[in-house]
């Protein structure tokens, strides 16, 4: 047997041409790649296409060479993020947008230049390829994620998929699982499409055989995820929650300067609520829920603001969790903190949360003094916010919250440490009045993750909209219209009970990402061999 028949191949492989794409159809490709994922997100919410921009991706960069795997890759990043998170310039001006896109892209352009590394490892076997894809995009956002400033997650695979099948998935393993699963199925559809290409090119007989295979184990994917169970609505006691959205006099970033406006408005909303429970026409709540910044005014130091969010609690003879900015511990420090208030007695200060997660540049300056080299506008962040060091585990008397605030919800830890320390209830405080209604419900597709993933009931109060509640199947009710005054009513039924997403925690992200590190140093390997490999 000669040296050519002992080193031939079982079979094609996915990559059997021999070369990479044409640069010429490879740069359109991952445009394509990168509209398609934006496309999948909402306000689009067309989830099908994520597998097809990562398929698009993972055949444009195969193969290449490392700096245009990574060209290619920040091409798809730009066309994805740049619309994505287009809401971010609407009242900053262009900079941040600009800067935070081209961040963002900067990821996908690692994930391109690593597609491209373990080109050899993708072309030994036809399941090589989709494993690949999977863990090397679940590496990616775990990078992401966490990076620079404790990162920034919008745009996870995970986050299109709250329409999809796939989001059952949420409750194994969380976001992790979910994004490993969606770029699995691009993996296995760019395989089916490049083996039948390639078979058909070779003039094999039955060239349909090659990609039916990878093809019937994407479509056994998506039927395997409906039948992973999860809970239509919670199993324990139920309770009545209210959900206030005031609405601000005027969009943008001059909702600062309207604090007492949009402190009235929770108010006048709540007292209004309460009129029609004494006169018969609604139910009188257990709960009730303010967004976040709806009240500005520190309620602790301004006796006004505090009095006010007295008489609503009174009218309504419930308590509220306020969402509240409050002066201090330090000077020209300010907290972002949900705080019970209780009718007849006022403030629980035992029952207070503070933001684990502030937004770098937006709620505090890092390296200000360098920050301030690149724009001014850093200094419209006048007082930083100080991070908590507690999760947002809030004891209403009725149910236990979990509570997190605005973009927190992004971030698995902050959400799971509320659950593991005894959250009934995920409660999503935000503002979404300096964004738009994609942000929105951008936000409240992660809401419905958070949801399925826990197996807890939840909802996402904002200042705005879109508010809403969420059953732990994932299923949105009553959500609010988008810069609209509006409160919303529904009995919710409690939830104890821990899926295996919750148990796990981050584990399932570190075996992925960890394969992939191992990905990584296996190709380092095989290319070596390449290299010295007789010829």
């Amino acid at each position: 047997m000669d040296r050519d028949e002992t080193h031939a191949p079982a079979a094609p492989s996915p990559a059997a041409s021999g070369g990479p794409l044409p640069l010429r159809v490879a740069a359109p490709m991952a445009v394509v790649a990168g509209l398609a994922l934006l496309v999948a997100f909402p306000p689009y919410g067309v989830w099908p296409l994520a597998p097809v921009g990562v398929a698009l991706l993972a055949a444009a960069a195969h193969r290449r060479r490392l700096r245009a795997g990574a060209g290619l890759g920040f091409l798809t990043g730009v066309a994805l993020f740049a619309p994505l998170l287009e809401w971010t310039n609407l009242h900053t001006g262009y900079l941040p947008w600009v800067l935070l896109s081209l961040l963002q892209a900067g990821y996908l352009a690692v994930l391109g230049m690593a597609t491209a590394w373990v080109s050899p490892l993708a072309d030994r076997s036809r399941w090589a390829w989709p494993a690949l894809t999977g863990l090397l995009w679940v590496g990616q956002e775990a990078l992401r994620d966490r990076t620079p400033f404790g990162g920034f997650p919008w745009g996870r695979l995970a986050f299109s998929q709250d329409s999809s099948p796939l989001l059952r998935l949420a409750s194994l393993g969380g976001a992790p699982l979910v994004t490993f699963a969606v770029a699995l199925l691009g993996g296995l559809l760019v395989t089916a499409v490049w083996r039948g290409v390639v078979a058909r090119r070779d003039a094999h007989d039955e060239w349909w055989l090659a990609a039916a295979a990878p093809a019937a184990v994407a479509v056994g994917l998506g039927a395997v995820s409906l039948l992973v169970p999860v809970a239509a609505a919670g199993s324990g006691d139920t309770v009545t929650v209210a959900i206030v959205q005031g609405n601000v006099p005027r969009l943008g970033l001059d909702f600062n300067a309207q604090r007492q406006a949009v402190l009235n408005n929770h108010v006048d909303a709540t007292i209004e609520l309460a009129a029609r429970v004494t006169a018969g026409q609604q139910r009188r709540p257990d709960l009730v829920v303010w967004p976040e910044n709806s009240s500005d005014i520190d309620p602790l130091r301004n006796p006004t603001a505090g009095a006010r969010i007295s008489q609503a609690a009174d009218a309504i003879a419930a308590p509220i969790l306020v969402g509240a900015v409050l002066q201090g511990p330090g000077a020209g420090q300010v907290r972002n903190v949900g705080i019970l208030w209780r009718p007849g007695a006022g403030p629980d200060l035992d029952q207070l949360y503070a933001k684990r997660h502030p937004v770098p540049f937006a709620e505090y300056v890092p390296l200000r003094d360098v920050a301030r080299m690149v724009s001014d506008k850093v200094d419209l962040v006048r007082s930083d916010f100080v991070a908590g060091s507690t999760p947002g585990v809030v004891r209403a008397g009725p149910a236990v919250l979990g509570d997190v605030i605005c973009f927190e919800v992004a971030y698995d830890g902050v959400v799971r440490d509320t659950v593991t320390g005894g959250a009934q209830l995920l409660v999503v405080q935000t503002n979404n009045a300096t964004f738009d209604v994609a942000e929105a419900r951008q936000q409240l597709a992660m809401v419905r993750l958070r949801a399925v993933e826990h197996g807890r009931p939840a909802l996402m109060a904002s200042t705005v909209g879109v508010s809403g509640f969420v059953a732990p199947d994932g299923r949105v009710s009553d959500a609010t219209g988008f810069n609209t005054r509006e409160v919303v009513v529904r009995q919710v039924r409690l939830d104890d009970g821990r899926t295996l997403a919750t148990r796990l925690g981050w584990w399932p992200e570190v075996a992925l990402a960890g394969l992939a590190a191992a990905a990584l140093v296996g190709a380092a390997v095989a290319r070596r061999r390449q290299r010295i490999m007789p010829g």
